[in-house]
């Protein structure tokens, strides 16, 4: 990891745990109101109500302060995502996969300004971590999905199915977020649902028809 991006210490006494939630908080509400390009340390020591010297004691640089908040704002679509997928673990057919989506598309919506500048004003590097870990928490649980269901095909794994369908299910949600395109939410999920069922194995498609 790069060092930057590390905060300098570990928070454990209650009040030092309550000044780093109050700087990632104000953070997040400055990184909204005034872009990545005048976000800065001054600007999220004032509004969380502390001195710069206070801030650097837990975080060395803006970049690190984005990140924490990248990274509260992934586990908090990582966790939406997560316990709709966990809940639906022993369905089979295509509602798991538009419930997956709709929870997805859900959790981006509540935060769309936030999707906006993680998506299209972060450099590249500085989110590429954050959103790995987001994807890979949502693979590990499709995963599991696709391996329970009778029928599956040996020969794909999948591990390499989950992949696929997550990182198209996922840009195709964020896409459809911030493009507001000229389609209504249920034409999107229903043409998830149809790209995905023509992906999964032959045995779920007709257990999906059923």
């Amino acid at each position: 990891m790069d060092p930057t991006l590390v905060p300098r210490k570990r928070p454990r006494q209650a009040r030092s745990r309550a000044t780093v939630e109050r700087i990632v908080s104000s953070a997040r509400e400055v990184l909204l109101h005034d872009g990545y390009d005048a976000f800065s340390t001054n600007r999220v020591a004032d509004a969380a109500g502390i001195s710069p010297g206070s801030l650097y004691q837990y975080f060395p640089n803006k970049h690190a302060i984005v990140a924490a908040v990248v990274e509260r704002y992934a586990d908090e679509i990582a966790d939406q995502v997560a316990a709709s997928l966990t809940d639906r673990l022993g369905e089979v057919g295509p509602d798991m996969v538009r419930d997956c989506a709709d929870a997805l598309v859900t959790a981006l919506e509540q935060h769309a300004d936030l999707l906006r500048v993680v998506f299209e004003e972060l450099p590249a590097r500085q989110n590429a971590a954050r959103r790995a870990a987001l994807e890979r928490r949502v693979q590990d649980l499709v995963a599991a999905y696709l391996s329970a269901q009778a029928g599956a095909p040996t020969s794909r794994r999948p591990a390499a199915m989950a992949w696929v369908l997550v990182l198209a299910v996922e840009n195709l949600a964020v896409r459809w977020v911030l493009d507001a395109p000229s389609l209504s939410r249920e034409e999107m999920l229903d043409e998830m649902v149809r790209l995905c069922r023509g992906y999964l194995p032959a045995a779920e498609v007709r257990a999906a028809r059923a």
